[in-house]
């Protein structure tokens, strides 16, 4: 499936080398996105991977040395649009903006909003993205359609729009804010307003789809947990005698270590736990933010993947449970659960979730069980599921993730492959200190 990324990254290519239409793109896009995403993307395909990325992130310092760096696209998180409005002000360079997750700005009042209206006049081109452009109702749309028009086709501002589309309720007088419900075909009535700068596709109208879609998120790991990552995976391989071959026992050990890693928390000898990073965590709950409140399976290996989960949703306000057994699961098929989180060895063969949602995220990985991974995957696709299964996997870029989703797919010996990939690691590591000391 070619999804809105790459179609974006082509589009972009398209103008600026055959068109000459553009000069400088920036996307506006979520933190683990902008990360990696769109760089990751770009390399997938041949007629892309001349695009040079470079993401504006991190320090002011950082940010700054970013945008003075020659590349063809600059990607933002969202969070940093009014520093960069303000940096530039009067010489904003992009003429091309594109938002991805356009949703992310639906409300008027807040401030990357109200930054980049300041700079839409030095705008020529403003592409929006997203799958639920108004996952609250009507009302999410006016901002974004203003990003595009500047109100021409809904209005100036959200008051003359909800005037024109939208009736103020008066059932409870005494509450101390406004609600308002959309007016007999309001609705129809905005869609062909906006159609002209609008494309809306269904996967089952447009496209021949799989029942099963995998969505790699990449993950990537800050300077401080790269170089814990990188430190502690050098000091586990090298402890490996080096007259052993290593053998399916050591490989198992080191291979749940560095995963533990790429999660970001170990257990230590006396199995407590040590937290190490949360980059995993942070692209955990950008993934949830996105569904828009699609319910979502979502599978950890680790005892204090499951906890550490636990606390990073403990304020989102989603209803969240632990797969225990034949309760939970019928509390998910009913539609009482947001997020349901499973160990994948725990909910294999025959049961049914696939009344519950379509949307399944991998946090934790198993080491090479491809037969547990495979059953888990079959919870939501399976007879009966009405949507097509979308899996998100969440893969550390440069760690052992993309070792084991990779001996996962190719669906072969994945015993074999890890332990081929731990050897030629421990051999890169016992080079390199040998190198050192001569």
């Amino acid at each position: 499936m070619v999804d809105k990324t790459v179609i974006t990254l082509t589009a972009i290519n398209e103008l600026r080398y055959n068109r000459w239409a553009v000069a400088k793109c920036l996307v506006i896009a979520p933190k683990k996105v902008a990360e990696a995403t769109w760089q990751h993307e770009a390399q997938q395909w041949d007629h892309l991977q001349h695009l040079k990325i470079v993401s504006v992130l991190g320090s002011v310092t950082k940010r700054v040395r970013a945008l003075n760096t020659p590349a063809d696209i600059w990607v933002i998180n969202r969070e940093n649009v009014p520093w960069l409005v303000d940096y530039y002000r009067n010489t904003w360079p992009f003429d091309m903006v594109v938002l991805d997750e356009s949703s992310s700005f639906k409300n008027s009042r807040s401030q990357r909003f109200r930054a980049l209206k300041l700079v839409l006049p030095r705008i020529t081109r403003l592409v929006e993205l997203t799958g639920t452009p108004a996952p609250n109702g009507l009302e999410d749309l006016w901002a974004q359609i203003y990003l595009l028009d500047s109100g021409a086709r809904l209005g100036k501002t959200l008051t003359s729009f909800r005037e024109a589309f939208f009736t103020q309720d008066y059932s409870y007088p005494g509450q101390p804010y406004r609600t308002y419900s959309p007016q007999a075909e309001a609705e129809e009535r905005v869609k062909s307003l906006i159609a002209d700068i609008c494309v809306s596709m269904k996967a089952e109208d447009y496209l021949t789809l799989p029942e099963y879609i995998e969505d790699v998120v990449p993950v990537q790991l800050d300077a401080k947990a790269r170089k814990a990552y990188d430190t502690m995976e050098r000091d586990m391989l090298l402890q490996v005698d080096p007259e052993t071959v290593v053998t399916a026992g050591t490989a198992a050990v080191l291979n749940g270590k560095l995963l533990q890693l790429c999660s970001g928390a170990m257990y230590d000898e006396n199995k407590n736990v040590v937290p190490i990073h949360d980059c995993k965590i942070e692209a955990f709950m950008e993934v949830v933010e996105q569904l828009h409140g699609e319910h979502a399976l979502v599978f950890y290996w680790f005892q204090h993947e499951q906890e550490r989960l636990l606390a990073a949703l403990q304020s989102s306000g989603l209803r969240v449970a632990v797969y225990k057994g034949d309760a939970e699961a019928e509390a998910w098929n009913c539609g009482d659960i947001d997020l349901l989180l499973a160990h994948p060895a725990s909910c294999g063969y025959g049961l049914n979730l696939q009344r519950g949602g379509h949307h399944m995220i991998w946090f934790g990985y198993p080491n090479w069980a491809l037969e547990i991974y495979q059953q888990a995957n079959k919870r939501l696709h399976r007879q009966g599921q009405k949507f097509p299964v979308i899996a998100h996997h969440l893969v550390v870029q440069g760690g052992m993730d993309e070792v084991v989703l990779e001996a996962l797919h190719d669906k072969g010996d994945a015993q074999d492959a890890i332990m081929q990939a731990l050897q030629v690691k421990i051999e890169k590591y016992r080079g390199g200190k040998k190198h050192a000391k001569k």
